[in-house]
Order: structure tokens, then C-alpha cells, then sequence
């Protein structure tokens, strides 16, 4: 071999994280293309060139899975701003995860997801864990962060200001009565932060 050559990678085992970001990457593929009922072990396995035995021992379910694969999937898509100034950020971030939900397909899957989690408590936990908590300890952060530059008012529920926002987008998804859409998004914004009383 030359100097000029380079090494030629063993055909030892993949390191354990190359393995599972394959894993999120094949889970997140079917779950985006065909639905929550199209991850199981069996056909991520065969995706990600892996094993099942692999795959039991890092989630409880393909449940649990598809759940840490959305959120894999959709993090970097709903970062957060933090340019010092609350409402534009709240508008752009809600118009973002507007957007994933209605052109990004998302919803569908957000949907699933939540559906599913009402009676299968591993994926309800992962979830949790993986996306819903984190999105909302997000949320409270730049929340605070405002208050603190007095944006809010000292006495302001932040946990019912997350619910208020995120939560109607939630119903809207769910219960489709009514349109959900980026001007309905930017609406909760100015309606949380200025109330609904007279001015």
C-alpha cells in the first residue's frame, strides 16, 4: 500500500452509533412513507442492514422506536430562535412546526403517533421523552429568558402559555374542524401575548 493509498476499512462491526443513526434513518423512512403501523423490527431490521437482536436490546418496542425516530427526524426542523425578541421568535417557530405538520407530511405521522400512544405505554414514554418533553423544556426556556428581559409578566403561567400555543395546533391536527394553517399560527401568538381583552 502507498502512501498515497488509503486504508481500507475492516470488515469488523459497525460502531454502535453509526448502527443506531442508520436504524433512526430507516425507522424515520418508513414511518414518513407508510405510517406508525409499517415500523416494526422486521422490516427496520432488513432497512438498516441490522439485526432484531440489535434493536430489542436498544427500545422496548417498535413503538418506542418509531416515536425517537420522529423526533430524530424532525428536531433540526424545529430549532428554536433565540434573537432576543419573544413574539418573532414564537412566530417563527410556530409557523415552522405549522409547516412540518401540514407540508411536511408530518401530521399524519404526529397524529399516528399520538393515537397509538393511548394504548401502548412504551411508546407513549418514549414519546415523551423523546419529543414531547423536550419540546416543551424548549419552549419554557425561551419563556423565561423573556420574562426575565420583561417581555412577560412576572406572574405569568408559562406551562399554560406552552399549552395555549402548541396545544390548539394539536387540537386543530386532531380534530379537523377548523383549518390549521401559518396565519393561525401567528393569531396565537398575538392572542397569547396580548390577551383577548380590550386594549
Amino acid at each position: 500500500m502507498t502512501s498515497e493509498t488509503p486504508p481500507r476499512r475492516g470488515r469488523g462491526r459497525r460502531p454502535a452509533a453509526e448502527v443506531r443513526a442508520g436504524v433512526l434513518r430507516a425507522a424515520a423512512d418508513l414511518l414518513l412513507g407508510e405510517g406508525i403501523k409499517a415500523v416494526t423490527f422486521d422490516r427496520v431490521a432488513a432497512a438498516a442492514g441490522s439485526s432484531k437482536v440489535t434493536l430489542y436490546k436498544w427500545w422496548p418496542s417498535a413503538g418506542a422506536l418509531a416515536a425517537e425516530a420522529y423526533f430524530t427526524h424532525s428536531a433540526p426542523r424545529l430549532e428554536f430562535p433565540d434573537t432576543g425578541d419573544l413574539r418573532a421568535d414564537l412566530i417563527t417557530q410556530m409557523r415552522a412546526f405549522v409547516r412540518l405538520l401540514t407540508a411536511g407530511g408530518a401530521g399524519p405521522v404526529i397524529a399516528g403517533l399520538i393515537g397509538v400512544a393511548q394504548t401502548d405505554p412504551e411508546l407513549s414514554a418514549a414519546f415523551s421523552r423523546h419529543y414531547s418533553r423536550p419540546r416543551r423544556a424548549l419552549a419554557l426556556t425561551t419563556f423565561e429568558k423573556a420574562r426575565d428581559r420583561g417581555e412577560l409578566r412576572p406572574d405569568v403561567d408559562l406551562t399554560l402559555l406552552v399549552d395555549q400555543l402548541w396545544g390548539a395546533c394539536y387540537h386543530r391536527l386532531l380534530v379537523p374542524d377548523e383549518p390549521l394553517t401559518e396565519d393561525f399560527a401567528v393569531a396565537l401568538v398575538d392572542n397569547a401575548l396580548d390577551g383577548a381583552r380590550p386594549r
